[in-house]
């Protein structure tokens, strides 16, 4: 039956690997081809949608294969916005998203409603449900934006985080109109719409983490992960739609509640973003084109008059939020063009309410023809209205966003911010493997992407580690780094002394940051804590990171970090403090920090420059902080920095530090920074922190490197 489908094609074409394979050589080439001439291969998609769909060549037809897929597609540009969105910056922009949603939101709507009442003399409940199509958008080119790295600029940012407060608004006016117009609209029309959207955003912003959290620690199988990821995206986009909103505000709020679960450096994060931007997106933009008809434009004037209206009041709409919203914040020109780039473009939500307010049947004409709460006209001109902005959308987009980028490189170039950073994982043991991976990438600066090395030492007298085990250890952390689209060079090296062979590595390959793991059952034993004093600690010029992990790293929520009196005079300081804040940085944890006067007011004048969550506690002695440490809650972390004898920082007490820890924290997530004591010209210029200078130029790096 198969071969008898193939040999007599009909149009549109049926046999569903014929239909696949058409769609994933459409998906291939699109990006291929149009790259080539500067057009975004996202208005490709459109183009090619329209071209093989019904109202084009119909090579295919938009059926519920089709249809299924791209609603997974649009969900997963709201989940995404999400998702990456930085929650410290987003905090901090909040009443910066808010107002621009609100500019976003109004603006489009008073021109909407404006033209529908005085131009097209629609009813006003049809013209406030039209005006309301042009306030809402779709972040259709945030894949392109996060794809150029400045996903955490300011201006994506205040972007899509305005994107929630419109869409939201947007689609509580449909459902109002709705209402409305059929008659229902009351004071329980409202209790029920209030308190039903109320009980679904505290139920995925608050309950959906906890789920996460839960599932992350009981289940390590990567696959089960990601099929965890799009159940709850589907789960939260049918709860929205239960409380009388959109499937997309669902997702969006999904992405918002796995955010701090799925750090942005993770395999997890790489295969949400790989699957995504391969399949499920394009598969939405293809399904986007099949609605486009050319034809209908040239039948009739009162379409193209629709449309055009349609198009004033959304792009000029659209326009004017962004010129706002530059003014309003000081945005620079690139990045007021980038608002209005990702704004512009009218989709997921647009299409959502012309097609509820197109099959709304209000009466009948005498000649039994069904009057339409929106006409056929405002069907069509949203059509027009979808390929134009989307096309503007993209073009805008994309060369904001590039100028951005290469200026972001300019600055971070010119302003030296690049340390030298050459990362070490000394394996042992295959259960630390993975978890030392992981806190590699997680510590490690973005612009680093091949200073990351793993290293197994074969001891050959006592032959402890043989070939084949160290090659077993190797290979699972390159394959473990690969997942996450992270290169790691392995190293296997041959030593009679494994602490000998560690550090002549450390010195053969500039070594600034050595990892080691510790075991679970084991924790700090006598034996380890020996090597760690005579033997690793014996290098002045590497930084030495003691690693144990009893969950994973995406589930832990906060850290807390002890800093010693005088730690900010050592040599290593600084550098230590970058590995703190990228952990909290690319694994969105909040950090609370416990110093002293002196340090934390060092802190807060550095930290300014970095948008992390962060607290300050001051710590009168080292015997408040060992008291902190063991009151740890659930799923929180310790972070001390430590020092060795004849440091500045160091005190007696820190000897009993190991103690501490296999008694009071063996359950419990623990890193031990040792900051190194000596530093050299290729290293860095200034590593202590000492006057008011130093604190301007250690906040601009910061700046530049969080970027």
């Amino acid at each position: 039956m198969t071969l008898l489908s193939i040999h007599n094609l009909s149009l549109p074409i049926e046999d569903p690997v014929l239909k696949f394979l058409l769609v994933l050589i459409i998906i291939l080439a699109a990006p291929l081809l149009l790259n080539k001439i500067k057009v975004p291969h996202l208005l490709g998609l459109i183009i090619a949608g329209a071209v093989i769909g019904p109202n084009g060549f119909n090579v295919l037809s938009r059926d519920s294969s089709i249809v299924v897929t791209g609603t997974t597609g649009l969900l997963y540009i709201m989940f995404l916005a999400g998702l990456e969105i930085d929650m410290g910056d987003f905090k901090k922009n909040k009443w910066k998203s808010l107002t621009f949603g609100l500019y976003t939101f109004i603006v489009p709507f008073v021109l909407g409603y404006l033209g529908g009442i005085y131009i097209l003399d629609f009813s006003v409940l049809t013209s406030i449900l039209f005006a309301s199509l042009f306030s809402s958008h779709t972040l259709i080119a945030y894949p392109l934006v996060s794809k150029l790295g400045i996903a955490k600029n300011s201006a994506v940012n205040i972007t899509v985080g305005g994107t929630m407060i419109t869409d939201v608004l947007a689609l509580l006016v449909l459902a109002i109109i709705v209402g409305m117009s059929q008659g229902d609209v009351g004071t329980e029309f409202w209790v029920k719409l209030s308190v039903s959207f109320i009980v679904f955003a505290l139920v995925v912003l608050l309950i959906f983490p906890i789920i996460g959290r839960w599932f992350f620690k009981k289940v390590d199988d990567k696959i089960s992960q990601y099929i965890f990821v799009l159940v709850m995206i589907y789960l939260a986009a049918l709860l929205a739609e239960f409380a009388g909103v959109e499937a997309i505000i669902g997702a969006f709020f999904a992405g918002l509640a796995l955010n701090r679960l799925i750090p942005h450096t993770s395999s997890l994060m790489n295969r949400v973003e790989f699957v995504g931007n391969a399949i499920f997106i394009p598969f939405f933009l293809i399904s986007v084109g099949m609605l486009i008809d050319f034809k209908v434009f040239f039948k009739s004037w009162e379409t193209l008059e629709v449309a055009g209206i349609m198009l004033v009041a959304s792009i000029g709409g659209k326009y004017l939020s962004a010129v706002a919203t530059q003014k309003t914040f000081r945005l620079t020109k690139d990045e007021g063009k980038l608002v209005f780039g990702l704004s512009s473009a009218s989709a997921a939500a647009t299409l959502a309410s012309v097609m509820v307010g197109y099959n709304i049947i209000l009466s009948e004409t005498e000649t039994g023809e069904p009057i339409r709460l929106l006409n056929e006209h405002v069907l069509n001109g949203s059509i027009l209205l979808i390929l134009v902005s989307c096309t503007i959308s993209s073009f805008v987009s994309m060369s904001s966003a590039q100028k951005i980028a290469e200026q972001d490189n300019e600055e971070t170039v010119s302003g030296n911010s690049h340390e030298r950073e050459n990362i070490l994982l000394a394996l042992n043991h295959e259960a630390t493997v993975e978890r030392m991976v992981n806190l590699g990438i997680l510590i490690k600066a973005h612009s680093n992407t091949e200073n990351l090395f793993a290293l197994n030492v074969i001891n050959e007298d006592k032959n402890e580690s043989s070939v084949k085990n160290a090659e077993k250890l190797l290979h699972h952390a390159t394959d473990t780094a690969a997942a996450a689209d992270v290169k790691v060079q392995s190293l296997k090296r041959y030593d009679n002394d494994v602490i000998n062979g560690v550090n002549n590595v450390i010195k053969e390959q500039n070594i600034t940051d050595l990892i080691i793991g510790l075991e679970d059952e084991k924790g700090f034993s006598p034996s380890f804590a020996y090597n760690l004093y005579n033997g690793y600690l014996q290098s002045d010029d590497v930084n030495v990171l003691v690693y144990h992990a009893a969950q994973p790293l995406s589930t832990i929520k906060r850290y807390a970090v002890m800093i010693p009196e005088k730690a900010h005079k050592e040599a290593g300081f600084f550098h230590a403090l970058l590995r703190v804040w990228n952990i909290a940085r690319n694994s969105g944890a909040t950090i609370t920090f416990y110093a002293s006067e002196e340090i934390i007011d060092i802190l807060q004048r550095i930290i300014k420059k970095a948008n992390i969550e962060a607290e300050f506690i001051i710590m009168n002695t080292w015997k408040d902080g060992e008291k902190t440490a063991i009151q740890l809650k659930d799923n929180e972390a310790l972070i001390t920095f430590m020092a060795k004898k004849g440091m500045r920082s160091y005190i007696p007490q820190m000897r009993l530090i190991p103690e501490l820890l296999n008694r009071y924290l063996n359950d419990k997530n623990y890193l031990l920074i040792f900051p190194f004591s000596e530093f050299d010209n290729i290293n860095s210029e200034k590593r202590s922190v000492g006057n008011h200078d130093d604190f301007i130029e250690i906040g601009n790096i910061i700046k530049k490197i969080f970027r």
